[in-house]
């Protein structure tokens, strides 16, 4: 009898935790399924150089940044794009010519996006960084020779 108040007791304890082991189960699988399986990132090319003293306009929200970071008096947008970033899957642009730009979501740290950027002339690695991208914050990385004056490169992402 002794045995089979114990595997009473067993059942008992049983029915407890099935219920409860389910019930974490499901909010585990739903935690998961809210991380963002993409980060949106937007790229900006711009050309700056010391041609004229002109500033594009769609520049004004980095205009301080470009101005307390480069010594160039022109900025020009050449380029807008907003990619679809997946864990591990580089995207490639061209920025000018032989130069590319791959970008890499490699993962976060402490909640921020953190993305692998190459930048490569004829597919030789000219530049391998990572970057954080913060909200509300703007990454500038200056880049290659772009006619007269540089190709600057402008991250940020969205979530």
């Amino acid at each position: 009898m002794a045995f089979r108040g114990t595997r009473d007791g067993v059942t008992c304890h049983m029915k407890r935790i099935v219920p409860f082991s389910i019930l974490v189960l499901i909010l585990s699988l739903s935690l998961a399924s809210e991380a963002p399986a993409q980060v949106q990132t937007r790229i900006r090319i711009i050309q700056a150089s010391n041609v004229d003293s002109n500033i594009d306009p769609s520049l004004r929200d980095v205009h301080g940044q470009l101005g307390s970071l480069f010594n160039f008096t022109s900025y020009r947008l050449l380029r807008d794009e907003t990619l679809s970033l997946s864990p591990n899957q580089p995207a490639e642009i061209s920025v000018h010519k032989d130069i590319s730009l791959e970008i890499t979501w490699v993962g976060k740290h402490k909640n921020i996006p953190e993305l692998r950027v190459i930048i490569k002339r004829q597919r030789t690695d000219i530049l391998n960084t990572q970057v954080r991208l913060s909200p509300g914050r703007t990454v500038l990385i200056g880049g290659p020779k772009h006619g007269e004056g540089v190709a600057i490169l402008a991250f940020s992402a969205g979530f």
